[in-house]
């Protein structure tokens, strides 16, 4: 239900994330000397193994308020990665044996999203021109 407690719990949830994300990133960027995006990799991994565990505990206790998810869930680890919803989606489709599905959920998450980036960033520049 969207009421104003569950969007004050998602946009608070959020800014707990989106400043996480940018700590651990910097941390990670600072300390770890490489040529690979190992902050964002960080915290794609960080949000993907949260969510699990996240769904678990919300399975195994049901009477948690909507909030707290909402407050988790779409806010914290909505803006540490949208990644980690992914990972848990494509979990689930292939926990219950829709192969087909999650493995097609995978690739066009993958190569869909770097060719939209890749068609946004091409048509922003091509534009300025």
């Amino acid at each position: 239900m969207m009421n104003w407690l569950t969007i004050l719990a998602v946009a608070s949830g959020g800014a707990v994330g989106a400043v996480s994300r940018m700590l651990i990133n910097g941390f990670v960027s600072r300390h770890i000397p490489h040529t690979l995006p190992f902050g964002t990799l960080t915290v794609n991994l960080i949000g993907s193994l949260a969510i699990g565990a996240l769904f678990a505990w919300f399975h195994l206790n049901t009477a948690l308020s909507p909030h707290l998810k909402s407050f988790l869930v779409t806010g914290l680890l909505g803006a540490l990665t949208t990644y980690s919803t992914f990972a848990i989606e494509s979990f689930f489709l292939l926990e219950s044996g829709h192969y087909g599905h999650a493995f097609a959920n995978m690739a066009l998450n993958l190569f869909g999203t770097i060719l939209m980036a890749g068609i946004g960033y091409l048509s922003i520049l091509h534009f300025a021109k």
